[in-house]
């Protein structure tokens, strides 16, 4: 049985586990991210590896998915906007620390492997996986193949611009994809209608304690769950631009399924249906074409780890230096 580890290093945890060539997650361990020193990143990233190589000594390859862009080589971190990491060499600096070949790769890509492989993707050869998280994450398998791009910086998603000149987008752009269609658009959109119509928000407020700051994703989750008129209409609005932006991406790639995954993915169909129909109502050529399926992610957090192990099994030689 061929082991690998898998590591997520992400703003706020560094989780890693020891994954098998099935996909299944054999031990995990999770530490917070000092994300403000890249040598003490590192030296994270190592002691969980050294943990988790001291118990399963057949330990092959490592791993990592970095929440960052990540050069075509999978060696560097150009830049991350959560860590501080900017060109940083984190391959030779952990293969250093732990004596084992390690491949880095974006951390979208990585859940969007772990999908492909062992989740919701499993038998489609042609997929777009999209992270409806805090912002938009995603990765895209075409005829089975990871898609990196010419520099490896590909299928950021999040950020092709959807409103000319539309809300400031923390990549320094405007009217990006994520700000209308993610967890915090999600809230954004609740906060809002909680100022301008409080009546009608009474529910979403009442949860919030009161106040429009302290409604957050999970208020208007469970609200929208109850059947509360305003929670439902902050969701379909952010399924309308999430369902317009898949037809987007649809008129491009062609996918035989998108797979839903990101904090947002937790509401199931409370999402799904009106991202369906926001899809449908978008898509060019509807009506004259086969529609992909669109369906919820199935590894859920453990994607990234699942999927970063089994990139290391498959591509560890050419692509590591140890």
């Amino acid at each position: 049985m061929a082991l690998t580890i898998g590591v997520d290093v992400g703003g706020t945890k560094v989780a890693a586990g020891v994954v098998d060539d099935r996909g299944t997650i054999l031990e995990k361990v999770r530490r917070p991210t000092p994300s403000t020193n890249p040598k003490e990143t590192a030296e994270t990233i190592a002691e969980v590896v050294d943990l988790l190589k001291g118990k399963y000594a057949e330990v092959s390859a490592v791993g990592l998915g970095a929440a960052g862009f990540v050069d075509e080589t999978r060696s560097t971190v150009l830049f991350a906007p959560n860590l501080a990491w900017r060109e940083e060499p984190i391959r030779e600096k952990v293969e250093h620390l732990v004596g084992l070949p390690v491949v880095v790769e974006n951390d979208g890509n990585a859940t969007a492997w772990g999908e492909a492989k062992f989740g919701a993707g499993r038998g489609e050869n042609f997929l777009v996986l999209v992270a409806l998280g805090t912002g938009i994450g995603g990765g895209i398998i075409i005829n089975g193949e990871l898609y990196r791009g010419r520099f490896g910086i590909g299928a950021e998603m999040g950020h092709f611009r959807v409103v000319p000149d539309g809300r400031r987008c923390g990549c320094g752009n405007r009217g990006c994809w994520e700000q209308y269609a993610s967890g915090n658009a999600l809230v954004h959109e609740a906060r809002d209608l909680a100022r301008v119509a409080p009546a009608m928000a009474g529910r979403l407020l009442e949860l919030g304690g009161g106040r429009p700051e302290g409604i957050s994703g999970p208020e208007v989750s469970q609200a929208a769950r109850e059947g509360d008129k305003a929670a439902l209409e902050c969701f379909r609005t952010i399924a309308h631009w999430a369902g317009q932006g898949l037809a987007d991406l649809s008129a491009i790639l062609d996918p035989g399924a998108f797979i839903i995954g990101g904090g947002l993915s937790d509401a199931g169909d409370l999402l799904l249906d009106p991202i369906r129909v926001a899809f449908e109502e978008a898509l060019t050529g509807r009506g004259h074409r086969p529609l992909p399926d669109i369906r919820i992610a199935e590894l859920g957090s453990a994607a990234g780890i699942v999927g970063a192990a089994d990139l290391a099994r498959v591509r560890p030689l050419h692509e590591a230096s140890v």
